[in-house]
């Protein structure tokens, strides 16, 4: 696959492009691999970003919307029943610059028991230890709000947000609350995300959609430390 041929590194964020650019980016991803196991993934050299939730938290369809593709994330007509990992390459062809990554919805009681146990351990090794992993996107419902096997996960990667990893809690179906609810939902998700982005998503009325395609922009387009050093130089002035 082709990449940048450098690995995601740490820096500021670069300016918001505008929405028209940010979506036709998203309309770019395109199918890459999919993998039933973490060491099946092939070695990524740019930023990755990884969208998990609970079964029924809309992630597909989350995906679907945002690249503006019917079909591009599978959604399984039985919640937990997909238990592939997922990437998806975006960029133009040939330059790929970021890598979406859809995990294995979590959560579903129809799954036995040992399935959840062994996608709990692939998913909690392919966020703890997954090097290209630059940013994380958490799905759910607001009329559940965060549930503990949400938490665990907030938990498990907390160490990574530490040290810089991106995180954004995403609450979908916001077209099932009103303004109120909706206001009360963002402000008890945001002490619970501990730092975190909170934002609101409705697929079917298209609200959050371009400024969560914004950010996801944004993350995979760090600015590079070489690049801020200059920018941060002081203009040259000929002393002559």
């Amino acid at each position: 696959m082709p990449t940048t041929s450098h690995a995601p590194v740490a820096g500021s964020l670069p300016p918001a492009p505008d929405a028209k650019v940010a979506m036709g980016w998203m309309h770019t991803a395109r199918f890459l691999t999919t993998a039933a196991q973490l060491h099946h993934l092939p070695a990524i050299e740019v930023p990755e970003i990884a969208f998990v939730g609970r079964s029924n938290a809309g992630k597909s369809t989350c995906i679907n919307t945002l690249t503006q593709q019917r079909q591009l994330a599978f959604a399984s007509k039985k919640p937990g029943r997909t238990q592939h990992i997922n990437l998806f390459a975006l960029g133009k062809q040939g330059a790929t610059d970021a890598v979406l990554a859809d995990l294995p919805g979590y959560g579903y009681a129809a799954v036995s028991r040992s399935d959840k146990l062994r996608w709990q351990q692939v998913m909690l090794s392919y966020l703890v230890s997954r090097e290209s992993l630059t940013a994380i996107v958490l799905l759910c419902d607001p009329r559940l709000g965060l549930t503990e096997l949400d938490e665990a996960l907030l938990n498990a990667v907390r160490p990574r947000v530490e040290a810089g990893l991106k995180f954004l809690v995403l609450l979908t179906k916001a077209d099932k609350l009103t303004r109120a609810e909706q206001a009360k939902a963002l402000s008890i998700t945001r002490l619970q995300a501990g730092g975190g982005e909170v934002r609101m998503f409705s697929a079917l009325k298209k609200q959050g959609v371009d400024e969560v395609a914004q950010l996801l922009w944004q993350w995979a387009h760090p600015v590079q430390k070489e690049d801020a050093a200059v920018e941060a130089l002081p203009p040259f002035e000929d002393q002559n």
